[in-house]
């Protein structure tokens, strides 16, 4: 006899792998869909135009997350598109290398992280520091805001990092001395109020997303005032498209182009594989299998490096508001993608009524939220070497690039973490006068820890003969265990009590 609950269990079990035997799931997903599609519009769009490619191209991206990635298995509730971590590197890769040269880029991390995948390497991403992730998607808040303040004031940011920081002073006047810039920043600083404000209004914003509230407000005062700002430019989506040619691959051999590949593969993988695990703890349905979710952000990357789009990664925002909305099944994300579609190729002309600025206080907004300012009081009294290791990592950052800074951070975690464990003390046992101090080293031995473990040995009384003994060691790299051998040696000659110890006999004996 079957149990009822067994049948209960089995038929939600049905409903999640195919949404279309329950229609409540079907409701919910669909109505999911519509939210994230407008949560997912004005970011598509605005994220493009700070890469430095045409609008559309965010567009793609985004129909790429769902038609594609939405489709595979791996996290059924998360939502891929373009995101703000990777604006600040797609910008560099842009002016560097052409778009042509972007798809070639994005292709790359793609087949590379198809092959991490089938590799089963998804999870050991979980095994980088949260320090360094923090510290990276901070430092890439601060050089998108920096970038978006230019933005903001209609005027063309400089390249570099810090370029952009020393460049805000000269902005400042420029701006003040020009009417035009006033008006766009009047506008771009309306659109983060309404950004702030908006979710306040909870009747308002359970209707309309506060990013497309904000994008749709600043459209209708630009149109309606004709206010003299600058607009997104419209090109047609299938126009923006640049597939990479044959001859544009030639490149892929250059450090430069390596190491791009690399920092886009790490950083979107990372990201998603983090966003992943977020989005768990927020529903209580089916949980990410990340080497599929690895594979399925691969194959994602794929497609996008073949149009010659916006590298994607699975993004909070939109990943949260689809659970927010009530998804249940993968089909809510798929829909997105549909509806960003269709839009697309419904209604190009409305992209080109958006004010540059409005997009700008949206990025801005957007790149205030990755600074983790709410973890930095308490990471900072609980654990203040993770606390530096993120600043570190941020700042870098910004004074370099994204793959110096990420990869000091990374050393930086190492580093940490090989002083936290390399933990090591010194415990003296007297048998009595005339005999030697029996000496006990504990503990792991490293170079890291040797000038502690040469300060305590060296306050044992020098006229006592030592029997160091190191059995106890877990573990004793080369340096230790040579430093350790000499200073026996010389301990026991000065205290002139024996004979001098052969270095190598003292050396073997320590060791065996």
């Amino acid at each position: 006899m079957t149990h009822p609950n067994h049948t209960t269990r089995g038929s939600r079990l049905a409903a999640r792998l195919n949404p279309l035997r329950s229609r409540g799931s079907l409701r919910a997903d669909f109505t999911a869909s519509l939210v994230v599609f407008l949560v997912a519009l004005p970011l598509c769009v605005g994220i493009a135009v700070a890469s430095g490619v045409p609008a559309e191209l965010g567009l793609v991206t985004g129909i790429v997350g769902g038609l594609v990635t939405g489709l595979l298995p791996g996290s059924s509730l998360q939502v891929s598109g373009p995101a703000a971590g990777l604006t600040v590197l797609v910008f560099e890769a842009v002016r560097t290398y052409g778009l042509s040269g972007l798809g070639v880029l994005v292709l790359a991390a793609g087949l590379l992280q198809l092959l991490m995948g089938a590799l089963r390497l998804g999870r050991w991403f979980r095994a980088i520091s949260v320090s360094v992730v923090q510290g990276m998607l901070a430092g890439i808040g601060l050089v998108l805001i920096a970038g978006q303040l230019y933005a903001l004031a209609d005027a063309k940011a400089p390249a570099g990092g810090p370029d952009k920081l020393l460049g805000l002073g000269a902005l400042l006047v420029d701006t003040a001395a020009d009417n035009e810039a006033l008006i766009a920043v009047g506008l771009g600083a309306a659109t983060v109020a309404v950004l702030l404000l908006w979710p306040r209004w909870r009747a308002a914003a359970r209707v309309l997303p506060a990013p497309l509230a904000a994008v749709l407000l600043a459209t209708g005062v630009t149109v309606g005032c004709d206010l003299p700002v600058a607009r997104v430019d419209v090109q047609g989506l299938f126009d923006s498209l640049q597939p990479p040619g044959l001859a544009d691959f030639s490149s892929l051999a250059s450090v430069g182009m390596l190491s791009t590949v690399l920092a886009f593969t790490l950083i979107a993988s990372a990201e998603s594989l983090f966003s992943a695990a977020a989005v768990d703890r927020l529903h209580d349905g089916p949980r990410t299998r990340y080497d599929k979710e690895l594979m399925a952000q691969g194959a994602g990357n794929t497609v996008c490096g073949v149009l010659g789009a916006l590298p994607m990664t699975a993004v909070i925002v939109r990943s949260s508001a689809n659970v927010s909305a009530g998804a249940r099944t993968k089909a809510s994300r798929v829909l997105h993608g549909v509806w960003l579609l269709l839009f697309a190729a419904a209604f190009p002309a409305a992209l080109g009524m958006i004010p540059l600025c409005s997009l700008a206080g949206v990025l801005l907004h957007a790149g205030w939220k990755l600074i983790p300012l709410k973890d930095l009081g308490p990471m900072w009294r609980e654990h203040r070497a993770e606390a530096v290791v993120l600043a570190v990592t941020a700042l870098a950052i910004v004074l370099t690039d994204m793959f110096k800074g990420v990869l000091l951070g990374l050393l930086l975690a190492v580093v940490k973490t090989a002083w936290e464990t390399s933990h090591v003390h010194v415990e003296t046992e007297d048998p009595g006068e005339g005999r030697p101090l029996r000496v006990t080293v504990l503990g792991n031995a490293t170079f890291l820890r040797l000038p502690k473990l040469q300060d305590q040995l060296e306050a044992l009384p020098a006229d006592r003969r030592v029997e160091l003994r190191l059995e106890k060691l877990r573990h004793v790299d080369h340096a230790c265990a040579l430093a350790l051998a000499q200073w026996e040696e010389q301990h026991n000659r000065v205290a002139g009590r024996i004979e001098p110890v052969p270095r190598e006999e003292s050396t073997s004996s320590m060791l065996g």
